[in-house]
């Protein structure tokens, strides 16, 4: 019989396989051990709730929470209370591990890494480095809109501190129809059938009065017609442009399409209101990925439009390639995803292009057990290389219109003329840098 002893006195039976009899035996505790051998405790039991520990290696930070007894301004209150976020454990550590990954990928520039031989010789110059920043991804499901989330995400679009938007159809269209009608406040438990009987929908305990989607109907619907005629007029154009060619010539001219991004765009530009998170974007040139554009209320107009008018034609082709573009023209990424499902898909797999994010922060309340994407952990990612191995992700599980505006407290909203200053020189691909002018 194979036999493996531990201090405290138990025996490891390596040979008995049998599953009715317990490996672990009873034996006296050796006379050097540091665990109390008092007849009333069985050995076994002393070795398993009394067995020594390892000690802590040194450095380790130690559990603590919020003291208010020695807050100080009332102002300070809120600061306060993130930073201990650090070490209070769950997801309040998470939480604060989020604000340091963000803050993270805005402080981010090529400066940062060391040019080495083998590298770009154009990216060798300091005043080059220092002009490069990393690209962030900002992406968020629907209900971010439907919410007073809205307001959060507009802030980041009119200040220009993200570059690229992921959404889903509703984060599209409940951003336009707030411009026309209010969302109302409700309760998770109201009575569907009776809202339904008043034409009133439901979005968690948010109340959308189906008034609200008419007006916007008929806002959009004659934006489709008009958009349907610039495609058809810039399409017949195209059509004597490859008449007039000869056979010798092989390839065609390019031909202009719709696209998700250029139709979100243009409503951005046509909604003219700047309550909108998607007049920001247009105003501020930050492209709008959205490829379940049809998922929603806009897939439904362009659904009655083509019993009028069939034709009008969106290419998502040319966008996946715009956007994995975005991702593969960067020195460096960042992705902040709110929610799950398609919106976290599209960043990641943008992001998959370069061989990962070099920073990402995840805010669901989704679950991996059932291999679903909207759950997945940012350590399934890696193994995709959505995320870079060198990366140190942050997953914070939790319901985003809670804890989003408090990591936006301790960041984004900490230095806004700050980071319009340290930024307005900078670029995210280094080719896009402007040649000085020699003029005086």
């Amino acid at each position: 019989m194979t036999e493996s002893k531990n201090d405290a006195g138990t025996v490891l039976d390596e040979n008995k396989t049998d599953g009715n009899q317990t490996i672990l035996e009873e034996k006296p505790l050796s006379n050097d051990s540091t665990v109390s051998a008092k007849p009333h405790i069985p050995s076994v039991s002393a070795s398993a709730v009394l067995g020594e520990s390892d000690s802590m290696p040194k450095g380790t930070p130690e559990c603590h929470g919020h003291n208010f007894s020695t807050t100080g301004a009332e102002s300070d209150l809120l600061d306060s209370i993130m930073k201990s976020f650090r070490n209070t454990g769950f997801q309040a550590t998470n939480l604060a591990l989020a604000v340091e990954q963000i803050q993270q990928m805005r402080d981010w520039r090529l400066s940062s890494v060391p040019w080495k031989e083998g590298d770009d010789p154009s990216l060798k110059p300091m005043e080059i480095r220092e002009r490069v920043r990393a690209r962030i991804f900002f992406a968020y499901t629907s209900n971010q809109i439907s919410s007073g989330q809205r307001e959060i995400i507009r802030f980041l679009v009119q200040h220009k501190m993200v570059d690229v938007l992921v959404t889903t159809a509703g984060g599209i269209e409940e951003d336009l129809m707030k411009c026309f009608q209010p969302t109302f406040m409700g309760d998770f438990k109201l009575n569907g059938r009776e809202l339904r009987k008043k034409g009133i929908n439901r979005i968690g305990n948010l109340l959308v009065p189906n008034k609200n989607y008419c007006q916007f109907e008929d806002w959009v619907s004659p934006l489709i017609e008009k958009m349907h005629d610039e495609q058809d007029n810039e399409w017949k154009d195209w059509a004597k442009k490859v008449a007039k060619q000869s056979d010798s010539e092989e390839d065609l001219p390019s031909k202009f399409q719709w696209t998700p991004s250029k139709v979100i765009g243009r409503l951005g530009r046509e909604i003219n209101n700047e309550e909108s998170v998607l007049y920001w974007a247009a105003k501020n040139d930050i492209p709008v990925f959205c490829p379940a554009l049809t998922d929603g209320s806009v897939g439904d107009m362009l659904y009655f439009h083509s019993y009028k008018r069939p034709g009008f034609c969106l290419d998502i082709g040319e966008d996946i390639r715009r956007i994995n573009d975005l991702a593969v023209q960067s020195h460096a990424t960042g992705q902040i995803i709110l929610g799950g499902g398609l919106v976290k898909h599209h960043t990641c797999n943008a992001n998959l292009m370069r061989n990962g994010a070099d920073y990402s922060v995840y805010i669901n309340t989704g679950q991996e057990f059932d291999g679903s994407d909207s759950g997945a952990s940012p350590e399934e990612a890696l193994s995709w290389g959505k995320i870079r191995i060198t990366a140190n992700p942050v997953k914070v599980c939790a319901e985003a219109t809670i804890v989003f505006p408090l990591i936006v407290s301790q960041t984004f909203a900490k230095d806004v003329n700050a980071w319009k200053e340290s930024t307005k020189d900078c670029v995210c691909w280094a080719q896009d840098i402007q040649p000085q002018s020699n003029e005086n």
